[in-house]
């Protein structure tokens, strides 16, 4: 059965949606099979793996509304082993619409459920907000994976997102976890980069990732061309990284229940309080 992952930050350009395109390709390249998920009405998972949808097709939308089943709107991609339930704009009208719809948070959980035994992961790419899309996104979820962009700021925010988590643990899905903290947009060649890198890894722990995503001229073109880093470019420091990435996610996930117990959530605002370096 698939382990659902919510990749998600309600502050936009962190690089949420490039983590979980290619975190998600690489998964397949390695030959699990996958499921990206995009949640997110600006579809840029979508256009990311080559995907241009025809006008009135079918998408992630018309299956939270109940006019579709999750299968009927799955589609392949260049990789073997990785599919894609798309989106468009049509998704922002969803939040609205699913208001009166009874157990409103649970529908992606129930409209995913049938399809976790074909998959060995199912990835779900988030919008940049902590509305009801996102919030169906943590309550369908296994555990959340959380992009970090390493600069000044990077914390800003988190301690809300955390308590959404709480929030959601309490009342929709106690057995969400958190998968891990991801750096991301690093540049080793600042002083700040070290200094947040530094502060963040004391702070949380054994919750961040030791592979970190560099700042990458291929990694941010990657997605203009409709494909993966590692499609694009995979002699890249960007694809190298994903691919190390997915090297530790796949480790974690073998060490499995043993790890949950390092992967707590912190209390709610704490992250907020961190002392993060100035700039200059």
């Amino acid at each position: 059965m698939a382990k659902i992952i919510s990749i998600a930050n309600q502050k936009g350009g962190v690089g949420k949606t490039t983590t979980a395109v290619n975190l998600a390709a690489s998964l397949a390249i390695a030959e699990h099979r996958t499921l990206l998920v995009d949640l997110d009405p600006q579809g840029n998972a979508t256009s990311g793996v080559g995907l241009v949808l025809e006008e009135q097709e079918r998408t992630v939308y018309h299956v939270l509304l109940g006019e579709t089943p999750a299968a009927a709107v799955v589609r392949e991609t260049a990789l073997h082993f990785l599919a894609l339930m798309p989106a468009n704009q049509d998704l922002i009208g969803a939040e609205v619409e699913l208001l009166d719809v009874p157990r409103r948070e649970y529908r992606l959980a129930d409209l995913l459920a049938p399809l976790r035994d074909a998959y060995d992961h199912i990835i779900i790419d988030c919008s940049p907000s902590l509305g009801l899309l996102t919030i169906n996104s943590l309550t369908a979820a296994d555990s959340i994976l959380i992009p970090l962009q390493s600069e000044y700021y990077a914390m800003e925010g988190l301690g809300q997102l955390l308590h959404t988590v709480q929030r959601v643990q309490q009342g929709l899905n106690p057995a969400l976890t958190i998968e891990g903290i991801l750096l991301t947009m690093v540049d080793h060649r600042t002083t700040l980069a070290q200094q947040v890198e530094s502060e963040v890894r004391e702070h949380f722990g054994s919750l961040v990732y030791d592979v970190v995503i560099p700042r990458n001229i291929r990694l941010s073109e990657s997605p203009s061309h409709g494909k993966p880093i590692a499609l694009y470019d995979v002699a890249s420091r960007g694809a190298l990284a994903y691919l190390q990435l997915t090297e530790e996610f796949l480790v974690r996930q073998a060490a499995g229940a043993g790890a949950v117990a390092d992967r707590q959530i912190q209390p709610a605002g704490t992250a907020g309080r961190v002392a993060m370096p100035r700039p200059g």
